[in-house]
This record gives C-alpha cells, structure tokens and sequence, in this order.
C-alpha cells in the first residue's frame, strides 16, 4: 500500500509539473490577421516530463516494494491476483505493489498473564483471575501465565484459518478450560498447597495436547498464585491459627512429660543410692562416719562431738587416702 500511496502523489506532482512547464513551452500562434489563438501542448514538452517522470516512478515503486521485516518476526504476503500465500522471514523481502496484503507476526516467545491484581496481565484493569469450582463446589481463582511461541511452519495456517488475534482466539479460551477442567479433579486444599506442582503438570500437559496441533507452541503454564473468596479465607486463617495452638499445646505437653520422665529417673536414682547406702551401714556401722568425713576439709584431723567424746580422724582419714 506504500507503493500505491507513493505513486499517487507522483501521479499529481507529475500533473502539477506538466502544467507549470506546459504554460512555459506553449507555443505562441496567431491567425492571418495577427491575432492570437488557442495555444496547443508543445508535444516536445510532453517528452520531457515523461522521461522525467517514469523513471522516478519506477525508483519510487522497486523502492517501496522490499519490506524490512523485524528479528524474530515473519511477514505473510498474500498475492491478490493468484491467491497465493508467500511467507517472508526477519531482514529484507520483496513485496509486489498494488497486489499483495501483509501481516506481521512475531515468533518470538509471547508471554499471556490472567491476573486479579492491578496493573499486571493483558486485561490489567480488571479481575482476570480464572476462577473454578474445586471438587467440594469450593470457588477457588487461578493467577497465571503463559508462555508460547508460533509454529514458524504453521504462520500461513494460523493467517488464514485464525488471524493476528489468535491469543483471545485460541490461548486464553484453551486455558481457561483446561484449568476449570484440572481443578474441579482437585479439593480445595490440594489446590492451596500440597499438590500444586502435580496440578501445574497436569495443566501444562493438557493445554499442550489441545493447542499444539494448531501450530501454536506452549512452553510453559505457570501458576503465580491461588485465591480465595474473602469468607473462605478468613476460615482458612482461623484454621491455620487453631493448628498452630495445637501444635503449641502439644510442644508444650511433650516437654512436661520429659521433664516428669527425667524427675522420675531422678528419683529412681537418688533411691538407689540410698539403697547402696543402706546396705554399706548394715555392713559397716563405721561407714557413716565416713561418710561425713568425705565431706569435711582435709586440714580437719580432730574432732570434739562433746565434752566427753574426741574423734580422731587419722584413722579414717588414712584409711580415705587408701
């Protein structure tokens, strides 16, 4: 259409200076009786502004004819005289003038968000989450993206069966069904956290099968977030805050119970020490007073219990050194 646009204003400027050289060139006729008639076209004028102007033209349209198409992008021409399709790639390609229709399409990796939150995703100024009953009827929205490219063999399909617009034609319908498909499978709580992983595969898998047989390529579904309804989210906190005191409680039980095992050991301890004990002064009545000696200073060697009793440590001291 450029070479078309250009061509029309040479067209006119070619007029506008057919005109202005005509006025100059014409020739100046008179009639017998010296009068002046209609002046006609210089025919040698009429040369000079041909040759002048068909060439520029033809450097106007050979100009306009190649196209520039971008890195990673690929431009499908369609010839409206044979009907033809012809695929041009990334750098310079001829497009035949007046005759041909063009579309660009990028091939490179596209990235498609559905999100609740403002400003992000392709419909930023609403809630675009996918939202889905889970196997309880439990409603449950889905914030993701998809990553996806353009089979570069299928482009001329794609144009013709499709369009530019595939992405709400194609990518999003599929999408959003096979995410109501996948999590109506799914009870809410596998969905909020155990299984998401299994549950992103099993999105990523199926949404595959349904679009790649049309050329379009999906590398990737990728789950950004999960949420709720507002009542089922605060039913979600209290829960989470009544495990938490359980598992405070329960920490709290365990550590009481340790505590009374280790007294019980305790005891059971000091009990059989008291047995050993026992059974050393059933034996030896001589061996409290070593006892109490153990634990008197080692500059302690006399001792007066009364005024008629003296006790004498060396013996038993030494027999303690022995």
């Amino acid at each position: 259409m450029a070479g078309l646009f250009f061509l029309v204003v040479l067209v006119v400027a070619g007029i506008v200076l057919q005109r202005v050289l005509g006025r100059r060139m014409r020739l100046r006729i008179h009639d017998p009786e010296g009068r002046r008639v209609s002046p006609e076209w210089n025919l040698d004028g009429a040369r000079i502004i041909g040759l002048i102007a068909v060439p520029f033209a033809v450097i106007i349209m050979f100009a306009t004819s190649f196209h520039v198409v971008p890195v990673g992008h690929a431009l499908v021409i369609f010839n409206t005289v044979t009907k033809s399709f012809r695929l041009g790639r990334q750098g310079f390609t001829f497009v035949a003038p007046f005759i041909s229709a063009t579309a660009d399409y990028d091939l490179r990796r596209l990235e498609y968000t559905m999100s609740g939150v403002s400003g992000e995703g392709r419909k930023n100024q609403i809630d675009d989450s996918l939202w889905s009953p889970t196997r309880e009827g439990l409603q449950v929205g889905i914030d993701l993206t998809v990553w996806h490219h353009l089979d570069p063999a299928q482009v001329i399909a794609i144009h013709q069966k499709i369009g530019p617009d595939y992405e709400e034609k194609i990518i999003r319908p599929a999408v959003r069904s096979v995410i109501r498909l996948v999590i109506s499978e799914y009870p809410v709580m596998d969905v909020y956290s155990s299984r998401r992983a299994q549950i992103q595969d099993e999105i990523n898998a199926k949404t595959k099968a349904l679009v790649e047989k049309d050329g379009f390529v999906v590398d990737e579904v990728v789950l950004r977030d999960v949420r709720f309804t507002p009542e089922f989210a605060k039913a979600i906190e209290a829960k989470q805050i009544a495990q938490q005191s359980a598992e405070q409680m329960k920490y709290t039980l365990e550590k009481e119970q340790k505590e009374a095992e280790r007294k019980v050991i305790e005891a059971q301890g000091r009990a059989n020490a008291i047995n050993v004990i026992n059974k050393a002064l059933a034996q030896n009545p001589n061996y409290i007073k070593y006892l109490y000696v153990d634990k008197l200073s080692d500059k302690i060697s006399v001792i007066v219990s009364d005024q008629n009793t003296i006790m004498d440590l060396k013996g038993i001291l030494g027999a303690k050194d022995r």
